[in-house]
């Protein structure tokens, strides 16, 4: 998860997660377009063959698809997609949390007792979800392989 105008550093640190989420044997999922995050981390992932990636679209049509999708799933729900894409994972990574659409995700997956990793947050994201996170598990990871290293403590290539 991650916004659709990211800094620099944090659309690497989104294409790199995806190659090695890929590498590991994860599904990458994103919001599916073909912008910031969603894109680069899809892109990343498609480098590994054999991956699979999946994009949870807004709209009805195939207009906007990243070129990197492998399955698009269209749901004519605009934002309010981004309840699946907090709830489908097992986990979620924010890369950069620099837009409302990624922070309902964070929010959504942290009340729904999801496993939340913040890639790359500022001092006052990470402090803010760190208030509210509860016992919710939520992990700070200043790179993509502190990401994956988190991910792969949880085991949940065949949790649902």
């Amino acid at each position: 998860m991650g916004p659709a105008a990211p800094t620099p550093a944090v659309h690497r640190a989104a294409y790199q997660l995806g190659v090695l989420l890929a590498r590991a044997g994860f599904v990458v999922l994103t919001g599916g377009r073909p912008v910031g995050v969603m894109d680069a981390a899809m892109a990343g992932a498609k480098t590994v063959p054999s991956s699979l990636t999946v994009g949870i679209l807004p709209g009805t049509r195939d207009d906007g698809v990243s070129i990197h999708t492998d399955l698009a799933i269209f749901t004519g729900l605009g934002d309010a997609r981004n309840a699946i894409n907090a709830l489908t994972p097992a986990a979620i990574v924010a890369c950069g949390l620099e837009s409302p659409g990624t922070v309902s995700e964070v929010a959504l997956a942290l009340k729904a007792h999801r496993p939340v990793v913040l890639l790359q947050a500022s001092p006052g994201a990470s402090a803010f979800f760190q208030a509210i996170a509860g016992s919710n598990p939520l992990y700070l990871a200043d790179t993509p392989e502190d990401a994956l290293r988190f991910i792969e403590g949880l085991e949940l290539r065949n949790a649902g």
